[in-house]
């Protein structure tokens, strides 16, 4: 069995590390985890009951079976996006049911009891509907899905690396939301219907799915996506910046509120305002940070290149997947040959091995910024160990991705000659064979 290379040392130049304590029993992982499941499982019971009492059972299986049709598609968009790093799937997990679950119980609770307070408090019920849907709600909810990302944050900060990871995590819990309160709106449109005798394009609920699921699928991930951003950017920062991790969220978690408010109140802004709103500020909005996250995610991959040589030069790493790893194509390809080749399992290896060699990437680039934790020689120890336990399988498939993937540097022409890729000079013009690099174009022959 090959030893393994040495470790590259520190980018500031020392160790970090240190053993760690004891933890207490309400500290370790079973407890914590026990306990979230226990909470998350109450809130969905509680959930359940209260919105199948508003839409009757009829109302709730037709709610849901409406509601669940955007799931897919949001969460599989979020899943694209973090691609490049992709985040352990209990984290998404855990964020849908947060925001199915328990947020959607604290704003149904929360809300009703605003709204409920503000028309005995000025015993007015449609200024109080009003006044509760432009701020009650906005702050509520958006405050209720920001513990969900708060919580990774806090709690699972190895996973947390940046401004795609918080978009990730706050999109799928503005998603498992938004799905709790389509259930709603759609049973309860279903129901008016049922009264009414409404049916076809006319009814209700044909108008509440055409707003709430066609339309405008991404309202809620729009909102909650802002507060990500912040925590993102927290993440990103050193921790001497102290004021800019604390401020950070908070001016995302206000940006959503703001956000969140224009858009509940747009139908007081008269007979087009929901549409005014929707072209003027939603769908702009929606373009910029659909740019700006894909702007971030080929930033990270420019890290991949840029962090990774120093692996291969230490012989981690093979010379060629530093550019294999950093292109989503070839990383593509070498899944795609590893299962050919070798099976299912060999495809999950080199994807684990993508993953691995990208957070150590991810790692460096923080240490070498100055914003690396204490335990950076022991989670460098430890992505360098997973990706040295797979290097057999990863090796040959990452190579075939580089061969196929690496462009092919044309002639460079001197006066009347030109240099090719290997060999002495030659002069004239180049000769072209079937196996040339480029041997469906020549300008020289007839």
């Amino acid at each position: 069995m090959a030893t393994p290379p040495p470790y590259p040392t520190h980018p500031d130049g020392h160790a970090g590390g240190g053993a760690l304590g004891h933890a207490h029993w309400w500290q370790r992982r079973w407890v914590r985890y026990g306990g979230l499941i226990t909470l998350l499982a109450l809130s969905g019971l509680v959930i359940l009951a209260l919105v199948r009492q508003q839409t009757g059972t009829e109302g709730f299986l037709v709610g849901l079976g409406l509601a669940v049709l955007p799931v897919p598609l949001l969460v599989a968009a979020f899943r694209w996006l973090d691609r490049v790093e992709p985040g352990p799937w209990q984290n998404l997990i855990f964020a849908f049911a947060w925001g199915a679950c328990a947020a959607a119980l604290i704003a149904i609770v929360a809300n009703s009891f605003a709204t409920h307070w503000i028309a005995t408090a000025i015993a007015d019920p449609n200024s109080a509907d009003t006044l509760g849907a432009t701020v009650i709600a906005p702050i509520v909810e958006e405050s209720a899905k920001a513990a969900a990302v708060l919580l990774v944050f806090l709690f699972r900060r190895r996973d947390f690396t940046g401004i795609v990871d918080g978009v990730v995590v706050a999109g799928v819990t503005a998603t498992g939301f938004a799905f709790t309160e389509n259930i709603l709106y759609l049973g309860t449109a279903f129901g008016t219907d049922q009264l009414s005798g409404g049916h076809g394009l006319a009814s209700v609920t044909a108008a509440t799915f055409f707003v709430r699921v066609v339309m405008s699928p991404f309202a809620h991930p729009l909102f909650t996506v802002l507060t990500g951003i912040g925590f993102g950017v927290a993440a990103l920062s050193a921790e001497r910046q102290q004021v800019r991790r604390v401020l950070m969220p908070v001016v995302g978690l206000l940006l959503a509120m703001g956000m969140h408010a224009m858009w509940n109140g747009s139908s007081s802004f008269g007979e087009y305002g929901f549409f005014a709103v929707y072209a003027s500020f939603m769908v702009p909005a929606f373009g910029l940070l659909t740019w700006l996250v894909i702007w971030t995610r080929q930033r990270e991959l420019r890290t991949v290149r840029e962090e990774l040589p120093a692996y291969a030069v230490a012989g981690w790493l093979g010379p060629v997947e530093p550019y294999v790893l950093g292109s989503m194509r070839a990383r593509r390809l070498a899944r795609e040959y590893a299962r050919h080749h070798f099976g299912k399992a060999a495809a999950r290896s080199v994807a684990e091995y993508e993953a691995y060699a990208t957070s150590l990437a991810f790692l460096r680039h923080r240490g070498r910024r100055g914003r690396a934790g204490a335990d950076f020689v022991v989670r460098e120890s430890e992505l360098l160990s997973a990706l040295w336990a797979r290097r057999g399988v990863a090796r040959p498939a990452l190579a075939h991705a580089a061969r196929v993937t690496t462009p092919v540097a044309p002639p460079v022409w001197h006066g009347y000659g030109y240099m090719p890729l290997y060999g002495p000079p030659q002069y004239g013009p180049p000769q072209y064979s079937p196996t040339a690099p480029y041997p469906g174009y020549n300008p020289y022959r007839s």
